[in-house]
């Protein structure tokens, strides 16, 4: 008896100095988005698509990692895919993969505004560098419309080229499937009978 109990607290401290030591490297978040990556690949977490018409607002400013300052009523007229991110948020991390894959594959009427809510700024653009991730990184530089007010991230839009935000998703998702690429074409194609 006492040495299945010795035995069970050797496995708990065992335990124990693993989590606390991948916590104390900053390893964390990179683990759990890991854990959400495998999540995300069997395809049950999908994007919301509205069903209700919701307006979209262009009235905030953007900065790209080169520092140029970016109104974002200057994606108006554009599909966008824009989504909200940070490197301590481990769901973040899980679906950038995913994202990347989607934009490697995307069309080039469909703009991808990928903005960190970072604090420090050089995190996320060393974050995106050792990552390898391609896609446009901005930063905020004003107060979001409260179209976009949310409290949690990831969150993801998808804003038609008639400024109808046709996906809202709070959370993780898989964006890189047959039915998510099918709305995006089916946007590109109400875009060019708009034009």
């Amino acid at each position: 008896m006492k040495t299945k109990i010795r035995r069970e607290v050797i496995e708990w401290i065992l335990l124990l100095t693993i989590v606390g030591a991948i916590y104390l490297t900053g390893w964390h978040t990179e683990v759990i988005g890991r854990v959400q990556q495998v999540v995300l690949s069997t395809g049950i977490i999908s994007p919301t698509i509205l069903t209700e018409e919701k307006k979209a607002s262009y009235d905030f400013w953007l900065e790209d990692k080169n520092g140029k300052q970016i109104p974002f009523n200057q994606m108006k007229g554009e599909i966008v895919f824009l989504n909200f991110w940070a490197t301590w948020c481990p769901p973040c991390i899980a679906e950038m993969p995913d994202i990347q894959n989607l934009y490697n594959k995307k069309e080039k009427s469909i703009q991808f505004v990928m903005v960190s809510l970072d604090e420090n700024e050089q995190k996320a653009r060393s974050f995106i560098e050792k990552k390898g991730f391609d896609f446009p990184v901005y930063f905020l530089r004003s107060r979001l419309p409260s179209v976009y007010d949310t409290h949690s991230i990831p969150t993801t839009y998808v804003v038609d080229s008639k400024g109808i935000i046709r996906v809202e998703n709070h959370g993780m998702a898989k964006y890189n499937t047959e039915k998510f690429k099918n709305l995006l074409k089916e946007l590109e194609a109400a875009q060019e009978a708009f034009k």
